[in-house]
């Protein structure tokens, strides 16, 4: 990276003790800001550290004489120093005077980019989000130079506050061959910004700081014209802009829809959700959390959408090193039902999955035995119980019987495309029980298909899809714990177990109170020790709705009918044997 920052004439407005100290400091280079507060002690800030320059107070002279130094401060209180990148900032008192300045370094860092460059090659608009003094100006002011002058776009910068091409009537050459136009006062930055694209026939536009519900409507104006956004908003991440009712407008703007019932039975919702209001006026999006490790969310549209959901989304996390060589990484949100890292190639990241197992060759193949290695990496999970049985077992016995990894063949973990199952209550089984499942949105990356059996019967359009792309439907026959769970394991091809352990009683608890615990235990042992061994039904204790209905789930997992009789307070669970 090359850094051009013009420290001196930054330090030439200051008094001439405070500049002196500056000159000789050993950490003048990542010098950040200077603070001049009337009556109080002048003060450098660092990146990691900040210093007096003086035990003398700062005197209103000493203000006024910088002052004096700088341009004309605008409506947002700012100024600049021609020919430069620093921007002063002024402290008012009630009666408008100032009596205090914040002296910002501004630096142009040229190759700042490298972490997203081919993001800014593909021509799709771009957010920045990051708290303040994480560089997202410089990122802007970089980014807009490579368009330029790399790209050979025609760039137009609305400068608000002259941050990102400098003071005075020159831009910096730091923006190459980009245009400025400069905003006379900040509420009219709206304007200026439709401006640009009615009169300059701009491919880019870059800008700084959309932080009014004016500005954010113009953003998608532009965008709408079929010009690439670059820009800022005020913001840490993308779920800030999702609550904030100015700026929503930027990831689509949110709005609560009313579902039908097939519809909210389907997606395992309530009826009323919030939903995504319209496309983003940004299609990336991209999280500055520190100035070498950045976030990218690819399509926020799918980003928007997850988080509505109640879901974690699984962006890009991209970091650089001293040498400038760019890693990238993957949190996603469930694998094999923990949280996992995929780590990429310095350069390239492929998050597409090829087929594999009998969907890859067209031939159902049985799977050689399972190692000790294999079983490492597929993790720990049920299949140690069938694992240990197995290796007892001779050598002439078809292993293909006993060892199969997926229903097929298939690669574990085993992607599982869900229809009008609800993917909170498939999460919830896939985590508590440690199975080696994954759930995925895309039909053409799935091994098999799970859905509510009435759901098939009406949807001939699944029925087809599924045929062409040679993929096994498994029905199950609602959406509840013990029809998901079990049709998890056919889908493993795993035995169902006798008797239900910790592990299992933890699928129907809600909140893990004593109570539902004990009531759970309770229905249990009348199962196991009474119904099943001694064919007699049984009553358990009243319970509340919510807790008898766990109990009828539990019931229901070992293929038992259960019903509730009697009246509130005292209504309680019958047990009937098979």
């Amino acid at each position: 990276m090359t850094i051009k920052d013009d420290l001196q004439k930054l330090l030439d407005i200051l008094p001439q003790d405070l500049r002196q100290v500056l000159e000789n400091h050993p950490q003048r280079d990542n010098l950040v800001e200077v603070v001049l507060d009337l009556g109080r002690r002048p003060e450098a800030r660092f990146p990691n550290q900040a210093e007096y320059l003086s035990e003398i107070p700062v005197t209103q002279a000493q203000i006024d004489d910088c002052i004096q130094r700088v341009g004309t401060f605008g409506g947002d209180n700012r100024a600049g120093i021609e020919q430069t990148l620093h921007r002063i900032s002024a402290i008012r008192n009630r009666n408008g005077k100032i009596i205090g300045l914040t002296c910002r370094v501004g630096r142009a860092i040229f190759g700042t980019i490298s972490m997203i460059r081919d993001l800014v090659e593909t021509g799709k608009s771009i957010l920045m989000l990051g708290r303040p003094g994480v560089g997202k100006t410089t990122a802007l002011r970089e980014i807009a130079r490579v368009l330029a002058d790399e790209l050979n776009k025609r760039v137009v910068i609305i400068d608000t506050s002259n941050e990102i091409a400098g003071d005075g009537d020159v831009a910096h050459p730091a923006i190459g061959r980009a245009r400025r136009m400069q905003v006379a006062h900040p509420e009219l930055q709206h304007q200026v910004m439709i401006e640009a694209v009615e009169n300059h026939m701009p491919e880019v536009i870059v800008i700084d700081e959309i932080g009014t519900e004016l500005e954010a409507l113009a953003a998608r104006t532009i965008a709408e014209r079929g010009v690439q956004l670059v820009g800022t908003a005020h913001g840490n991440q993308i779920e800030n802009l999702i609550k904030n009712p100015t700026l929503s407008d930027l990831v689509g703007g949110i709005q609560a829809v009313t579902l039908g019932d097939d519809e909210a039975r389907r997606r395992g919702s309530q009826k009323t959700v919030l939903e995504r209001k319209a496309p983003p006026t940004f299609e990336i999006a991209v999280e500055m959390l520190e100035r070498q490790r950045w976030v990218v969310h690819e399509s926020v549209a799918d980003t928007v959408d997850t988080l509505l959901r109640g879901r974690q989304p699984s962006p890009q996390t991209r970091t650089v090193d001293d040498n400038g060589k760019v890693a990238m990484t993957r949190q996603l949100s469930v694998v094999n039902g923990r949280g996992g890292q995929l780590a990429s190639g310095e350069e390239t990241f492929s998050s597409g999955r090829q087929p594999t197992g009998w969907r890859a060759s067209g031939q159902m193949v049985a799977l050689p035995p399972l190692t000790v290695e294999r079983e490492k990496a597929i993790g720990q999970s049920e299949f140690d119980r069938l694992l240990e049985e197995s290796f007892n077992y001779s050598d002439s016995i078809d292993f293909a019987l006993t060892k199969n990894a997926g229903p097929n063949g298939e690669d574990l973990p085993l992607h599982v495309y869900p229809y009008g199952v609800s993917r909170h209550q498939l999460e919830q089984v896939i985590s508590v029980l440690t199975l080696p499942v994954v759930l995925t949105k895309d039909i053409d990356s799935a091994d098999s298909i799970l859905a509510l059996r009435s759901h098939v019967k009406n949807h001939a359009k699944l029925r087809q899809v599924a045929k062409a792309r040679h993929l096994p439907i498994h029905m199950i026959k609602a959406s509840t714990i013990p029809q998901i769970t079990r049709g998890l394991r056919r889908l493993l091809n795993m035995d169902e177990p006798e008797i239900a352990d910790d592990r299992e009683l933890q699928l129907f608890l809600h909140s893990g109170s004593d109570d539902e615990i004990d009531a759970l235990e309770e229905a249990r042992l009348a199962v196991e020790q009474i119904v099943i061994p001694k064919g007699q039904p049984v009553e358990l204790l009243p319970r509340s709705p919510q807790v008898r209905k766990m109990q009828h789930e539990l019931v229901e997992h070992y293929r038992l009918k259960s019903h509730s009789f009697g009246e509130e307070p005292n209504r309680r669970l019958r047990i009937y044997p098979a």
